[in-house]
């Protein structure tokens, strides 16, 4: 139990680190905003967060009932596009066309390249 215990432990810190790095980088502005995603083992959360003023523009996770109702399970691919969808359509509303992808540490593939793909099919660019 304890080489699991570890292991996880590691993988947590290792990710923090990569995020780090990253958003030495990346910073979200009024006009483009950071598109931060985070996925934990049930659910995925997306948010656009102007950095400059320290607010969060707009927020969409699998726990929001209208992607929980239309997905059966909200750990995988599907429900991360749904989530893209939905913070597209929340960026269109409010007048955001370009984003700044920060991938939170996390590799771009599975659901959070489903999640960027979604985004970007729905009129979001970066």
């Amino acid at each position: 139990m304890k080489k699991i215990s570890r292991r996880t432990k590691k993988k947590v810190k290792n990710r923090k680190r990569r995020h780090k790095r990253v958003r030495k980088n990346i910073i979200g502005t009024p006009n483009k905003p950071r598109l931060s995603v985070y996925k934990s083992n049930k659910y995925i959360y997306a948010q656009l967060i102007d950095d400059i003023n320290e607010e969060t523009i707009a927020a969409a996770s699998t726990l929001k009932s209208e992607i929980r109702d239309s997905v059966d399970n909200t750990s995988n691919k599907e429900a991360a596009e749904e989530v893209g969808k939905l913070i597209a359509e929340l960026a269109k509303e409010n007048n955001i066309k370009e984003v700044v992808f920060d991938n939170g540490g996390f590799k771009f593939h599975g659901r959070i390249a489903s999640l960027a793909d979604a985004a970007r099919d729905n009129g979001l660019k970066f």
